[in-house]
């Protein structure tokens, strides 16, 4: 079938020269595409110049139809509401016109076909498990998942021929997860998804890789790209391993013929010198010895450079995929120490459903925080960390993970509830907005450990993938995955260290190969942890010791291992 999207010869690089893409040629057709790579790999850069967000510095990228665009960050206006970020606040301005009685041309003109706008919306919001809102609410007091939520509501309420769609899943739940599988699963148009979300690339119709500044296409959803990636993996790993036992056996042979050649020039030289030969026949036997040991020895360097120029095509076919190698510091915390304490988790006013007064509602039974048919749980009044604990924070968006973590990080205040911190505390946000964009990254690891001279933050700095020209890069030309290894290293390379970790959300941005080394880092942490997170399998493998959930109503319990 006719590709939708057509990329030519495609080259993109930063302000500051730092290339991303160089001559890249693909094409999209009709289905599901997941678009992986590891981070730095130009995945969101791609999605950007295909929705002309960005224009290339060469090549040319065509499109067949209307282009739908969710980046990773979404930028919120403070006056912004949700009928503003679905972009039907035009129309329903004109049909609340119309239904009062107005009858001004220009009104029918702006409403057009869309007499059901409301309703279309509606149902969108609810399809993706934001019943909860409406549509005049304001925007900047969405959760991050809401907020995306309602950003995929407005693209599938638009319907356009293409969709792109950059780490969708960031910051949504579990229950909105499963409906915007459900959503994704259903689509029929052209569909392009960045994402590390094992369960959403298992939907996809072919999985699209970007390694090596080149696109190569594999058939079938996540498993399928993995079992033949095996395949492949292994048979380059034994290309390797034969390439490299001929270079040192042509490196062999070669000592060898240069040893038995030095032996032959020995012997002859003592033979001319006992032997009355006269000096042009010395001379010419000389030259022919000479000649023949040059095509020798010029065979054998020919033979090892073809045996390394093998060795390094088979090593060029063995993906060395970058992950995040993070030595975490060291601190040990005793079992029994209190590093955190909160208190007035029962006073309703803390949460940020109650940060703006509502009109008085009829009473809604508090939703339970265990699943039906399970033992009940108690509400927590008060939350005790001691020692090295692992908390996971899990709960459904707009629950108050974010406030709460917040809160005790001291960046927000509520009423009703007491922090009492005994230990240095880190905190990692969900949007990633702790870095000074103005300075790079070994100048926002330096404003966190102003005692660090240059040399040692840019030795720090390498373990997490900053090496070279890179650790210089300003915060704000980086991209997803960069930025959060760059938070990652200004958060763990602080002076004091931080023992008690807050983290938001922290597999948000980074590819599948970087969640597997997070996990691994985490593993070697001997502080304590409190991981909000919707991401199952990581906070499994991150060692998690207790579970709690956080909900709207029935507020915060400790619940059985997800």
């Amino acid at each position: 079938m006719t590709a939708a999207i057509v990329c030519s010869d495609l080259s993109f690089s930063w302000p500051d020269g730092a290339p991303v893409l160089s001559g890249l040629t693909a094409s999209f057709g009709p289905g599901r595409t997941g678009l992986i790579g590891v981070n730095g790999s130009g995945k969101s850069t791609l999605l950007k110049l295909i929705a002309a967000e960005l224009h290339p510095g060469q090549g040319t990228v065509r499109t067949r139809g209307e282009v739908g665009y969710l980046p990773q960050a979404i930028t919120l206006g403070t006056r912004r509401t949700v009928s503003d970020l679905l972009g039907i606040t035009a129309a329903r301005t004109a049909l609340h016109a119309i239904e009062a009685g107005e009858t001004g041309e220009d009104l029918y003109k702006t409403l057009g076909d869309h007499w059901d706008v409301e309703e279309r919306a509606r149902a969108w919001l609810d399809r993706l498990g934001l019943a909860h809102l409406d549509l005049g609410d304001q925007v900047e007091r969405l959760s991050g998942g809401e907020t995306i939520g309602v950003a995929l509501a407005a693209l599938f309420l638009r319907r356009p021929d293409i969709m792109l769609l950059d780490e969708p899943t960031n910051n949504l739940d579990l229950d909105a997860r499963k409906r915007l599988y459900d959503a994704v699963a259903s689509w029929t148009g052209v569909m392009v998804i960045v994402s590390h979300d094992r369960d959403l690339l298992g939907l996809v119709d072919q999985i699209a890789d970007l390694s090596g500044g080149q696109i190569r296409m594999y058939g079938g959803n996540l498993d399928a790209y993995t079992e033949l990636l095996a395949t492949e993996q292994a048979a380059a790993e034994r290309a390797v391993t034969a390439a490299s036992a001929e270079v040192r056996r042509e490196q062999r042979d070669l000592v060898e013929a240069q040893v038995k050649q030095a032996r032959r020039d020995r012997q002859g030289r003592r033979f001319a010198a006992s032997q009355s030969i006269p000096r042009i026949v010395l001379h010419a036997r000389k030259g022919a010895a000479q000649e023949t040991a040059g095509r020798s020895r010029e065979l054998h360097s020919e033979r090892l450079q073809a045996a390394r120029d093998r060795l390094e095509q088979a090593e060029q076919a063995v993906r060395d995929d970058a992950e995040i190698r993070v030595d975490l510091p060291g601190t040990a915390i005793p079992s029994g120490r209190t590093v955190l304490t909160i208190t007035g988790l029962g006073d309703p006013r803390w949460h940020p459903a109650a940060a703006a007064p509502t009109a008085p509602a009829a009473a809604v039974p508090a939703t339970p925080a265990n699943p039906p048919g399970s033992p009940s749980v108690a509400t927590l009044t008060e939350l005790i960390v001691r020692g090295p604990e692992r908390i996971a924070l899990t709960g459904p968006n707009g629950s108050g993970k974010t406030t709460l973590l917040r809160t005790i990080a001291g960046l927000t205040e509520r009423p009703g509830i007491t922090i009492r911190l005994g230990a240095v505390t880190g905190y990692l946000p969900q949007r990633l907005d702790i870095l000074d964009d103005s300075l790079s990254v070994v100048g926002n690891v330096r404003a966190a450990a102003p005692a660090a001279s240059v040399n040692e933050v840019r030795a720090s700095l390498a373990r997490f993938l900053f090496r070279g020209d890179r650790a210089e890069r300003l915060a704000g030309l980086l991209s997803g995955g960069e930025r959060f290894r760059a938070v990652l290293a200004a958060l763990l390379l602080a002076q004091p260290p931080p023992q008690l970790l807050l983290l938001d959300e922290p597999t948000n941005n980074l590819d599948m190969a970087s969640v597997r080394q997070l996990s691994q880092a985490l593993e070697g942490y001997r502080g304590a942890i409190l991981v909000a997170s919707h991401d199952v399998p990581f906070l499994r493998s991150a060692g998690i010791t207790r579970w709690l959930r956080l909900d709207r109503d029935a507020g915060l319990a400790e619940i059985d291992p997800l």
